[in-house]
């Protein structure tokens, strides 16, 4: 039996691609998009920075040791590393809305769980829950400024998100240190509720359905689950071993750190391998067949260390070495936050006109500046010196952040632009986890030779001279990094694109 259809009914509309939604809102929709997911992705951030101030009154809660306490962070970093490598397969398994609309739901239903958790085993889930969606929608805003903006326009798209971004971490701590005192630490994981709801309402409203390139998203081959697990394996030994550095158990430390070499040569062999059968890989190798990318790519992996490193060590230096109170060290350190703010805006427009390769080397050596100054400062300096030589550090920042991933990805062929943006800001976490470890390792270890130690109360020159050594071995760092951005320049012939 056959019925007519009843032309009164109508169709439900069809999901919006970026077409359509383009057609709706004019020239100005690109925006109205990256102000989405900047929403979302300021949400990640928040919650992977303000937990810090929330550790001691769980430990306190729960009655947890320190290294319980500390699989807060480091389950949430693992986690977070980790599921960067399947933001490309699920933007083309299920398109931009549905990706970052389960992501924000994740990271909801984490700060929920966690601030409602009466058992730590719940805390924990919910910090990796948060830290997975935090690590699948980061790579986003990256493949957005690429494929939405054009050329001229990518600088100012990426200031002003970079701008947005950096808000999170320079004003969250502070706000988070007022709701711990008034309301206790379940507060800090609510936070991240009110941005979690907006960004839902924006992306209904703003982000396409379709996947990378406009095209529907499709069933495609299966998510590489071996690779995933390898990656996942190497992150664990690597932050395992790096803080069994830190103990009394060198053998078990250099289990872990062989077993992250072993699992990462197996991930690059079975990524080759899944690639040549016709798989499609989590991080695809071609992309380092782009000089620029892989510069870039290094640059990337030092730039989180010597960031993430200097973000742990700058608050123990403040109140360790030059025994300033935490109020002090919050008050110090926020002039920077805003300078960064700014200089982000700023450099974002000159990034269109700039070669981004000079962007980053200034960067770069301004961060040098900023570490080496602070092996001048002594017991009586002046404090305004300690402020002014953070701010060169972080207009340093200011000018790297809207300037690499431009500089990187640009040369890249269109299709392989969200396995770029997965793979170096996978890489940058990386280098940033590994950074934390090696400042604490190389702390210590100064300190013991000068015959000192952190829990000693009493500040003295021995004490200075090994944080100025630890300062030292950053600068030289972010001056090894400015060799591999010089290679960001573009060659006047590129050779013949490969997809990979």
């Amino acid at each position: 039996m056959t019925t007519t259809p009843n032309p009164d009914q109508t169709s439900p509309p069809a999901p919006p691609s970026i077409g359509t939604l383009r057609e709706r809102y004019g020239a100005r929709y690109r925006w109205y998009l990256l102000l989405s997911v900047m929403v979302g992705v300021m949400a990640s951030i928040m919650s992977s920075t303000i937990v810090n101030v929330a550790i001691p009154g769980m430990s306190h809660h729960f009655a947890l040791g320190q290294e319980r306490a500390q699989w807060v962070s480091s389950g949430f970093m693992v986690a977070m590393t980790v599921s960067m490598l399947t933001t490309p397969w699920l933007l083309s398994r299920y398109g931009y809305r549905r990706t970052y609309v389960g992501t924000m739901v994740l990271l909801l239903a984490g700060g929920i769980v966690g601030g409602l958790a009466n058992d730590f085993s719940l805390v924990l889930l919910a910090r990796v829950a948060e830290g997975l969606a935090a690590g699948v929608v980061q790579p986003i805003p990256a493949i957005i400024i690429l494929r939405a903006f054009e050329p001229h326009e990518q600088g100012r798209a990426s200031g002003i998100f970079g701008m947005g971004v950096v808000l999170a971490p320079a004003i969250g701590p502070s706000i988070g240190g007022v709701l711990v005192d008034l309301f206790g630490w379940r507060s800090i994981f609510f936070m991240v509720v009110p941005f979690c709801l907006a960004s839902l309402w924006l992306a209904y409203k703003f982000v396409p359905t379709t996947a990378p390139g406009g095209v529907a998203a499709a069933r495609g081959s299966g998510l590489d689950w071996r690779g995933l697990a390898l990656g996942t394996v190497g992150t664990l030994c690597l932050l395992n071993g790096l803080v069994a550095l830190r103990g009394d158990s060198p053998l078990e430390a250099a289990v872990l750190l062989a077993g992250a070499a072993a699992a990462f040569a197996a991930f690059v062999w079975w990524q080759r391998r899944h690639a040549a059968s016709g798989g499609a890989p989590l991080m695809n190798l071609g992309l380092f067949q782009y000089r620029q990318f892989a510069m870039g790519s290094i640059v990337a992996f030092i730039y989180g260390t010597a960031l993430f490193g200097s973000t742990y060590l700058l608050p123990v230096y403040m109140q360790v070495g030059l025994h300033l109170s935490a109020s002090h060290v919050g008050t110090i350190l926020l002039p920077a936050g805003i300078v960064l703010a700014v200089t982000i805006a700023g450099v974002g427009r000159l990034a269109d006109r700039q070669p981004t390769w000079l962007l980053v080397s200034v960067g770069l050596a301004l961060l040098a500046a900023s570490f080496a100054l602070m092996m001048v400062l002594r017991l009586d300096s002046a404090l305004w010196l300690l402020v002014a030589f953070a701010i060169i550090g972080r207009i340093g920042l200011g000018f790297i952040l809207p300037s690499l991933n431009l500089g990187s990805m640009r040369p890249l062929a269109k299709p392989l632009i969200p396995q770029g943006a997965s793979a170096i800001n996978f890489l940058r976490m990386l280098g940033g986890a590994a950074g934390v470890s090696l400042c604490a390792i190389v702390l210590e270890w100064r300190l013991a030779a000068h015959g000192d130690s952190l829990a000693n109360p009493a500040s003295s020159p021995a004490r200075l001279a090994a944080f100025d050594e630890v300062f030292a071995m950053l600068a030289g760092l972010c001056a090894l990094a400015i060799c591999a951005a010089w290679q960001l320049r573009e060659r006047p012939v590129e050779p013949e694109r490969k997809s990979g």
